[in-house]
């Protein structure tokens, strides 16, 4: 569709200011990587993964901060007060430098002709509403306790949780690609640590 061209090529912009691609249209290593995430944004996750934000914090601040990536549940998005989360302070850098990441990606998408409003987009991909479950699940606290931190529903923590198993994965595959050893065992260990209890039970009516 030629009425689409002008968008393909501004976002072909895009990915080669990222380095994802080169000027011939040849997939670079950060267009490799970005390839194995499917549960998420791709580019913020590459750009943690070769910002090396993720290797440097322990298993249940890793697993947090991809919560906000693939939380989805935008009801529980609203009245959201980040100055009252309880975060590491590792936590709380790594967060920080996830939200300049998305901005950085927002601004180069509007600068490069596509229609992207910075703090939408921004609102559309991150939502923190779950950082402190995802990080005490990760820690080992029974689902029991987690559904009395919070009040979102806890059909919506299941699918969290379930989809972080899956994005985990994805970071892990990220890393054997970059040849990043430590992540890819720290990946491991976050499927581990969060593969547990009731939320990964077999189901009584399927299999």
């Amino acid at each position: 569709n030629l009425l689409l061209m002008p968008d393909f090529n501004q976002r072909l912009t895009v990915l080669e200011t990222l380095k994802f691609i080169d000027a011939d249209r040849v997939v670079q290593l950060k267009g490799r990587v970005a390839c194995e995430i499917n549960s998420c944004e791709s580019v913020i996750v590459t750009e943690l993964v070769f910002e090396n934000v993720l290797t440097p914090l322990d298993v249940p601040e890793v697993v947090a901060l991809l919560s906000v990536l693939i939380n989805q549940d935008k009801a529980s998005q609203r009245d959201v007060n980040e100055d009252a989360f309880n975060l590491t302070p590792p936590l709380r850098t790594a967060y920080e430098h996830l939200k300049a990441l998305t901005a950085s990606f927002a601004n180069l998408q509007m600068q490069c002709g596509l229609q992207v409003a910075p703090d939408e987009y921004a609102h559309q991909i991150l939502n923190p509403s779950m950082i402190e479950v995802a990080y005490e699940w990760a820690r080992g606290m029974p689902f029991r306790d987690i559904c009395a931190l919070t009040e979102i529903p806890e059909g919506s923590v299941v699918r969290v949780i379930t989809r972080l198993d899956e994005t985990c994965k994805e970071v892990r595959n990220a890393a054997r690609v970059v040849g990043d050893s430590a992540l890819f065992t720290k990946m491991e260990q976050c499927s581990t640590a969060i593969k547990r209890d009731i939320v990964f039970a077999s189901s009584l009516y399927i299999s």
